[in-house]
């Protein structure tokens, strides 16, 4: 069943994509307020990883306002990831979701650990690539995203499996706007 809560954070967090995609500083308090009720959510529903992963992204996000605010100063543009960080990206995948997995596993009661890490591993990679502002955050988000959608499937958050859905191809979207601004420079 749709909550208030669950409607309210939802609106808030598409408006944060289009904000993003935009390269607009404001998606960053607009995901403060979404994840500050998407953990209400998530944690109501026994998606630990994902409602301890919310209070992450409210202070991840405050950390890309500053980033994208500073960058906007410097004139910084939407950079490429090298080989180096790809292989940075998929060793901190390959160390984290192990480890967060055996957390849910142990200290909560969980009933899909392992998916719920996994895609808060990989949350937590596409906004830290997002508030640097690399183009590959997006790649990072449509998996991530994807994958969601079959874990709030399962708990039954319709509502939620449509935004993640909006997600998916809001990022192929961003993706797309991103990468012509990194062709036009």
């Amino acid at each position: 069943m749709t909550t208030l809560t669950e409607a309210a954070g939802f609106a808030l967090a598409v408006a944060m994509v289009v904000c993003s995609i935009r390269q607009w500083h404001w998606s960053w308090p607009l995901g403060i307020a979404s994840s500050v009720l998407y953990f209400f959510v998530f944690q109501s529903n026994q998606l630990y990883g994902e409602a301890s992963l919310q209070i992450l992204f409210a202070a991840l996000s405050l950390w890309g306002w500053w980033q994208w605010l500073r960058a906007a100063q410097q004139q910084a543009h939407v950079k490429r990831l090298d080989r180096r960080g790809w292989l940075l990206c998929a060793l901190t995948c390959a160390v984290l979701w192990p480890a967060v997995s055996w957390y849910l596993q142990q200290f909560t009661d969980s009933d899909v650990p392992h998916w719920d890490s996994l895609v808060t591993v990989l949350s937590v990679l596409g906004q830290y690539l997002l508030g640097r502002k690399f183009l590959e955050n997006w790649w990072v988000w449509m998996v991530a995203n994807t994958l969601s959608m079959g874990l709030f499937a399962y708990k039954a958050l319709w509502l939620t499996v449509m935004l993640y859905g909006m997600f998916v191809a809001m990022s192929w979207v961003g993706w797309r706007t991103w990468q012509a601004e990194t062709q036009a420079a």
